[in-house]
Formats: structure tokens, sequence, C-alpha cells
């Protein structure tokens, strides 16, 4: 399956990382003011970017605080190239964005589609993550219901501030 698809990755970090990015780019498509698809889905990656090096360049520095030396070439490298779950976990949202808009559906209703698929996405991955974690039955539906929450939750908002 491909990385942009996958809910669960090799890592604790990773997986966090793609759950964080689906919220985080969720947010920014209810906040956004683009006037068309592409715009919007520029300003989803580009801001995803932004917080991906942000949260690459606070662990490099706290580390540098907190082992009182400057961080190793291997550290940084690593730093560089993990995490990018957080950005590419809404390709799949802002692919039905995009689809949506060129089916000839307005912005609104294309953005509406896509918040629904990042919604989907995080109750599967409520459900998936609490299969993994062993939880009872009961524990998955509120690990679903929860995760779930927070993509209703920015559905909600895009309705109210809209």
């Amino acid at each position: 399956m491909p990385i942009w698809l996958r809910l669960r990755h090799e890592t604790e970090e990773a997986t966090a990382s793609g759950i964080y990015g689906l919220i985080v780019g969720a947010a920014v498509l209810v906040a956004s003011h683009a006037q068309t698809a592409w715009r919007t889905t520029i300003a989803v990656v580009v801001t995803l970017t932004i917080y991906w090096l942000a949260e690459r360049y606070a662990r490099i520095v706290a580390e540098r605080i907190h082992e009182g030396h400057r961080p190793t070439w291997h550290t940084v490298r690593h730093q560089l190239t993990s995490g990018w779950e957080m950005v590419t976990a809404s390709a799949l949202p802002l692919l039905v964005l995009v689809s949506a808009r060129l089916a000839g559906t307005s912005l609104e209703t294309a953005e509406l589609a896509s918040l629904a698929c990042t919604t989907v996405l995080l109750c599967a991955a409520g459900w998936w993550i609490g299969a993994d974690g062993r939880l009872h039955p009961l524990e998955r539906v509120v690990s679903t219901l929860t995760a779930g929450a927070f993509g209703a939750a920015l559905i909600l908002l895009k309705t109210l501030l809209h």
C-alpha cells in the first residue's frame, strides 16, 4: 500500500505524525479562503510542510539543549528524512477535494467531501489502531469515535464559518 494511503506505519511516531497531519491538513482546509481547489491544496501542502520543518527543527534543537552538544549528522539526517507522514497523510483528502471540484461540484461541496474523507480516515485509524493496541471491542469503538470526533468538529466548524 502506498505511504500516502497507509494509516498505520512502522513506528509509533510515524503513525502519530500521520494522524496529526490529517487533522492539521483538515484545519487548514477549514480556515483557507482560497478561491480554487488548487490553491487550497497548495495552502494545505505548504502549511503541512512548514509544520513538518518546524517539528524537525524543534527536535534537533531540543536534542542540542538536552544532550549538551551538537547533534550528529546521523541525527540531523534522521530528522530530515522522517516524519513525512504528517504531509503525505493528507494526499487522499486532497485528491477528493480536487476530484470533486473537477467533477463539477462547488468548492464548498468539494471541501466538505474532503473533510468527510478525512473523518473516515480518522475513524479508520482509530479502529485499526485499536486493534493493534489490543483494545476490547468497546474500547475500539471509543477509539474510533474519538478519532472521528476531530474530523466531525472540523466539519462543524467549516459549516459554521462559511
